[in-house]
């Protein structure tokens, strides 16, 4: 992958987001949240879309700086953890990475998330599609890019739909106990949806 297709795969994204934006804020209110999820994660992506670089590292390390200064809250802490581990897990210099590398650098990225939450799949939260597509972009690294992220893509929409069943065990939405059970949580939908654009 070059560094431009990465740039282009995070337009694809934001795209994608834009046009979600009010599904999402009705997921987050279902499941006991402010119903602002859809602000947030289109925030999010605005300023990910505003980042610069040459190279991947200095590209990525822009996208978490720059959700630290035009964006806020939770979305985009994590996302900016998120790219924060991706741009520690490349190399200085690469305009280029091969499947070896990109699947280095979105494990980075996840490890990184699970640095600052306790979240983990099975949680009702953005984990549920995040860790599972991570997992399948690993493992189907030997098959090429293009397999990679449609396994994510995969891994990320089914991990998603599986809360609609799940209590939540963080946020707001804990505070509902057993009525968070029946909805999709908006930041699982989301994330499904911008690696569903990557692929």
């Amino acid at each position: 992958m070059t560094l431009e297709q990465f740039k282009a795969i995070w337009l694809k994204a934001q795209e994608a987001i834009n046009a979600g934006e009010k599904h999402f804020s009705e997921l987050d209110a279902a499941t006991g949240g402010d119903g602002d999820h859809g602000t947030a994660i289109v925030a999010a992506l605005k300023a990910i879309v505003h980042a610069e670089g040459d190279d991947f590292k200095s590209y990525i390390t822009d996208m978490a700086e720059k959700l630290e200064t035009e964006a806020s809250g939770s979305t985009s802490s994590l996302y900016g953890a998120w790219c924060e581990g991706m741009a520690d897990a490349v190399d200085a210099g690469k305009t280029e990475l091969d499947a070896e590398a990109l699947a280095e650098m979105f494990e980075g990225g996840f490890e990184e998330v699970c640095a600052i939450t306790k979240a983990r799949a099975g949680d009702k939260t953005m984990m549920d599609a995040l860790q599972p597509a991570t997992e399948a972009l690993v493992a189907a690294k030997a098959q090429g890019e293009a397999a990679m992220f449609a396994a994510a893509a995969a891994a990320a929409k089914a991990g998603s739909e599986a809360t609609a069943k799940m209590r939540a065990k963080f946020g707001r939405a804990r505070n509902l106990g057993e009525r968070s059970i029946g909805a999709i949580d908006a930041g699982s939908a989301s994330m499904a949806v911008i690696f569903g654009a990557f692929a």
